[in-house]
């Protein structure tokens, strides 16, 4: 028997010892499916691909190492608990033991995630990284109808409507927002935290609608993780800001209506009084005993924290925008954050009731102007002769301020993305906008720069007094760069303007035939009497250099390509491809601005 001999089945090696199925992986941590995908959710745990699918390839893998990752982790106890805890209630109610059913239902098993958030993310900086998809599923939850009945219950999505006005309120008084962009999906947001950019997207404020095709269960394990991850978040912000976390809203603010968005500063004293609501949503239930202004403040403040927890927040994106005091930490802002801080400095807008509220209310801030909206608990009112610019979202305005300036939402949004104040004369109330171009694309990387782009490129010139200085010695390099990425450019309207002048020619010859008098039949005889000799020297002698030219070029590439090896030609290959699929969304971008063009000449005649 030789040494290293081992029967069959005793024990695996290879990639049979290191990935293990989902069938086996449920077996092995005895838990049901539906569970054992919410413990990978929640312990970031995903499918790997071996090199070599021992029992087939229709099968999922899994990492032996993160399976048993999951089976030493406290919370699968926790699941095995809730699981006995169900079926207590079950057979209490099946035996008609009511009081029973209700002391068990009363004190149900619970668990948190504050250690996984910080196994998953041992410094700040990871979360931040990791915050992309968070942030987007927290804002599409907060959009949703919160209607009792449904797949998603009440209370989760008042808790993102309020993490996610926590974020917002962060972002607006750090004037940390840098990029916004209004798409189909709904609006792109970028923000930079801490050296980190993070972009989130927000659906548009429509009536949402839950559809069967979506797997709810999923979505919301995914949502348990990131709420918990996103509350962290808020916390460590607030406190580097020197503020306190969580942050209460106004009582009689929230009272009026679910859609407003005012609030007020924290209550720095004990002296305010304190409304808290049920889960449930009942009536507000207002404190008035008068022994408790013997107690301290301390203990005051603490009761308002933890009424918070059961507080029912009514209030909309964008009502923490004057939550967060004034700090009295020194000023360390960068220059790109003094120059968004100032971009709307000394601007007073109002909002109509037709526009993206919520929006608006989050971005404006951010920049540093003062907004306000038609409804109660605002601000100020329409009247306010301070404004200077109103939004305005519909074909025609009946009663016009001349003190002010109607604009579309559009043009805030473009002055964003531009850092400058954009004229208003594309933007006025009943003509069609600018195309609204995207700040997460390179034009100069795609090959195509928009027109409106180059427009706003001689705008951010000229505000910020920018002169092109004559190439010397030291610039001679960066116009001969220049020179060359405008040669395709130039050649192009060469060719245009030659065939223009051959067209023009023709015209002329044609013209001065026809006075001569000469018909087209004598023509055509006179075209097949001439032979091949007496065809334009010069026409041939360039069409001959053209195409040796060419010829070279092939070949030289031929040759290039015949060295490389099969790696190397692959890759060559790829690139080519991806270059021609470039060339041919630029000539389609092109061909579409030419129809829209001869279009709007054809409605202007």
């Amino acid at each position: 028997m030789p040494k290293h001999y081992r029967p069959a089945g005793k024990k695996k090696e290879g990639n049979a010892a290191k990935y293990i199925t989902r069938t086996k992986a449920v077996n092995y941590l005895q838990v049901s499916l539906a569970i054992f995908r919410k413990l990978c959710i929640l312990k970031g745990v995903f499918p790997r691909q071996p090199k070599k699918k021992v029992e087939g390839n229709h099968k999922t893998y899994y990492h032996m190492k993160d399976i048993a990752f999951i089976a030493h982790d406290p919370l699968i106890e926790k699941f095995r608990q809730i699981k006995v805890h169900r079926k207590k209630v079950k057979k209490a109610i099946a035996k008609k033991n009511r009081d029973l059913a209700d002391r068990l239902l009363n004190r149900p098993p619970t668990y948190k995630l504050d250690k996984l958030v910080l196994e998953r993310y041992p410094t700040f900086v990871d979360a931040l990284r990791d915050l992309d998809d968070c942030l987007t599923m927290v804002h599409l939850f907060a959009a949703l109808p919160a209607v009792d009945g449904e797949r998603v219950e009440v209370k989760r999505i008042h808790n993102c409507r309020r993490l996610s006005h926590e974020w917002q309120a962060y972002i607006s008084r750090t004037h940390s927002l840098r990029k916004t962009f209004i798409s189909v999906k709904g609006i792109y947001y970028q923000a930079e935290v801490q050296g980190q950019k993070i972009t989130w997207l927000t659906p548009h404020a429509l009536q949402q609608v839950l559809t069967d095709d979506v797997d709810f269960n999923v979505m919301l394990s995914f949502l348990e993780f990131y709420e918990t991850l996103l509350g962290f978040v808020n916390f460590k912000l607030y406190h580097s800001i020197n503020v306190n976390y969580p942050p209460i809203l106004d009582p009689r603010l929230e009272a009026l209506a679910a859609e407003l968005y005012a609030l007020c500063r924290y209550m720095a004293t004990g002296s305010g009084r304190v409304i808290g609501n049920s889960e449930s949503g009942g009536a507000i239930k207002e404190k008035e005993d008068e022994n408790n202004k013997a107690s301290s403040k301390a203990d005051e403040s603490e009761l308002r924290l933890a009424q918070l927890q059961h507080q029912l927040p009514a209030n909309e994106p964008g009502a923490l925008m004057h939550l967060v005091e004034e700090s009295t930490a020194v000023d360390t802002d960068d220059d790109e954050t003094k120059e968004c801080k100032s971009l709307f400095k000394n601007l007073k807008f109002y909002l109509s009731r037709e526009v993206p509220r919520e929006s608006l209310l989050f971005i404006i801030p951010a920049f540093g102007g003062t907004v306000s909206w038609e409804g109660e608990g605002a601000p100020f009112n329409e009247v306010d002769e301070d404004i200077t610019h109103q939004i305005v979202d519909r074909p025609t305005q009946s009663h016009v301020f001349l003190s002010r300036e109607y604009v579309q939402p559009q043009w805030v949004f473009d002055c964003v993305n531009a850092r400058i104040i954009l004229p208003t004369e594309g933007y006025l109330v009943g003509r069609v906008p600018p195309p609204h171009l995207s700040p997460f694309v390179d034009n100069d990387a795609e090959g195509y720069v928009p027109e409106y782009a180059e427009t706003i490129k001689r705008l951010q010139a000229a505000a910020r007094n920018e002169i092109l200085p004559l190439p010397g010695d030291e610039d001679l390099d960066n116009s001969l760069v220049a020179a060359m990425m405008d040669r395709t450019e130039s050649n192009e309207a060469a060719e245009k303007k030659k065939k223009l002048e051959m067209l023009e020619k023709q015209y002329h010859d044609e013209l001065k035939m026809e006075i001569d008098g000469v018909t087209f039949s004598n023509l055509s005889n006179k075209k097949a009497d001439k032979s091949p000799d007496t065809m334009d020297k010069d026409d041939t002698k360039s069409y001959h250099e053209e195409d040796e030219k060419n010829q070279a070029e092939k070949d030289s590439a031929d040759i290039s390509t015949a060295l490389m090896s099969r790696k190397k030609l692959g890759l060559y290959k790829a690139i080519e491809i991806g270059k021609e699929r470039k060339r041919d969304k630029v000539e389609l971008l092109k061909k579409r601005k030419k129809n829209a063009e001869s279009s709007a000449s054809a409605k202007r005649r």
